[in-house]
This record gives C-alpha cells, structure tokens and sequence, in this order.
C-alpha cells in the first residue's frame, strides 16, 4: 500500500493508493492547533478491514441501486443485492480496489493524480471504464475531481466518502449545517428512493437556514440547488472552523453515521438513476466524459 502526502500554506493532505482513501486532511483550528477534520485509520493497513469506506473513492455506481440490475439498450445487467439493495459498487467497489498513482505536483496549487481501470462487466456493469480522481489544494479549498471514460455505455456515479468532523468531539449535535437543498429524495425502509421528490419545508431536512444539527441524524439523499445565494455549510464554533461544499452534481446524500461523530457529504448523482427515468441521466456513453467536480472550502467561522 502506497501513501502520499501533499501540502500547500493551508492543509496537508495524505492519500492511499488503496481506494484513494483520503486518510488525513489537516487544517489549524483557530488557535493555530493542527485539526485532522476526517475520520481516518492511523495505520494504512487497517483500512483492508474497513467496512464504513472511511475517506473512500466509491464506484462504478455510488448510490443504491433497486431490482438487482438495471436495462441499457433493452438488455439488462444484473448486480450484486443484499436484501435488494444494490450499494456503493457491489461486493468489492472503487473503495476496495489498488489505484495508481499517477502523477503528484508539489508546486503552487499541488495534487495527487490517481487512475484506475474498471474492466468490463467487473461487478456487472458493461464498458471498459477508466477512472481517474484529481486531490487538488487550492489556496485554503481541497477540489475532488472525479473523471471517467467508457467503450459501452454504462452507469457511472463516483464520490468522496470522506466522514468530516471539524473539531474533534464526540458529537454532532454542536454543528451547525445548512444545506442549499430545498427538496429531497423520499426513501422506503431500505433507502431507496420510491421515486418521488419532496419539499424539505416543515420537515426534519429543512436546513435552508443554517441551525444546530442537535438530534437529527441522516442518511438521506437531497437535491441541489446552485442558485441559492445561500450554499452548503458545515461550521464548529469550537474549532473555528467552517467548511462549504460546492459541486457541479444534481444530489448529495448526506449521511451521518450512528457509531461516531462525523458526516458526509456524497456529491452525485440521484441513487437509482438507472431505474427511474425523471432522474437525471446516469448513462455514461462512449466518447463523453463523466465529471464529478467538488469543492471543499475551508474557513474560519466569521
């Protein structure tokens, strides 16, 4: 397992070639303390075992996905199901695979290349597909560039899954998050998205106006709105520090696990896109490019 580290006057960034794990963002607090704000694993191996896919890039296909396949062209792939839910790429995802290093920039605005090829019907999906992510230090932002290519079309949703937490308590309930999300997907009991597309107003997912997490818990996907002048925020006032999350993709699920403080944010596209035609298209063809651009833009709670 290879590791890399990249650094600008801002954040240091450590990457694992293994599922190109970000295992360390660092940033100072506002008392200049050094503040990892991602839930990581201190010893690389460890993370052959991880089954929460800490800081893991995740593909071919992120979201759930329903009816233990999908149909291209009349023709139908089946994927691996557990209890009909098909999640974050299937038994062994991009998060479980060796990436290659491809290139690493230690100049102005450094980054980590890495690139891995996703073969033909590897976890049932058609098409060759070659993958490529970008970790890119910007000024006081980490930019995650997610790009793909295929010679069949194919369904392609990759994301970061990285678990953040800013300040290192053992609670959420602190924060305070706003999300330029008025709706949401509604879910059954397997998360799954029943299709239908909801208004987040006078429900518990309304966090148009930035407010305490307190008890609410998600593992929920939301539609993006990029026009609100108002975007999505997560802020400690214990450490100082404040992070937006800015992203070319219609969704993100965001998810804040039952076992420690942290949550995610998974910019994608909508679960199931491949089973329900009014969401966005998730078809990959040949001779376009997928592009999943997000940034992660940090600052100090004004």
């Amino acid at each position: 397992m290879n590791q890399v580290t990249i650094k600008n006057n801002f954040i240091t960034l450590t990457v694992l070639d293994y599922g190109a794990i970000i295992q360390k963002l660092i940033l100072k607090n506002k008392d200049g303390v050094d503040t990892n704000v991602v839930v990581g694993l201190e010893e690389p191996e460890k993370y052959l075992m991880d089954n929460k896919s800490l800081g893991a890039c995740i593909g071919r296909y992120a979201g759930r996905i329903s009816k233990g396949g999908f149909h291209i062209n009349n023709v139908h792939y089946p994927i691996f199901s557990k209890d009909g839910v098909h999640l974050h790429g299937g038994q062994k995802g991009f998060g479980k695979r060796y990436w290659t290093i491809e290139q690493v920039h230690d100049g102005e605005s450094p980054f980590v290349k890495l690139t891995y090829l996703s073969q033909d019907m590897e976890e049932g999906y058609p098409g060759n597909l070659k993958c490529t992510v970008t970790y890119k230090l910007v000024g006081p932002s980490l930019f995650i560039i997610h790009e793909a290519t295929t010679d069949k079309a194919t369904p392609v949703n990759l994301t970061n899954h990285s678990y953040f937490n800013l300040d290192g308590e053992e609670t959420i309930d602190h924060w305070n998050l706003r999300l330029s999300c008025p709706e949401y997907l509604e879910t059954d009991a397997k998360l799954l998205p029943t299709g239908k597309i909801l208004s987040v107003k006078n429900s518990k997912y309304d966090f148009l106006e930035i407010k305490k997490i307190g008890q609410v818990r998600l593992d929920t996907p939301f539609v993006m709105d990029p026009s609100l002048k108002n975007g999505t925020v997560l802020t400690s006032d214990k450490s100082g520090l404040s992070m937006e999350v800015v992203t070319n993709q219609p969704g993100v699920v965001v998810y804040t696990p039952p076992a420690f403080a942290a949550i995610c944010f998974e910019t994608q596209n909508f679960p199931d896109a491949p089973n329900q035609p009014h969401f966005p298209n998730s078809i990959l063809q040949p001779g376009k490019t997928y592009l999943n651009e997000t940034e992660f833009r940090f600052s100090f709670v004004n």
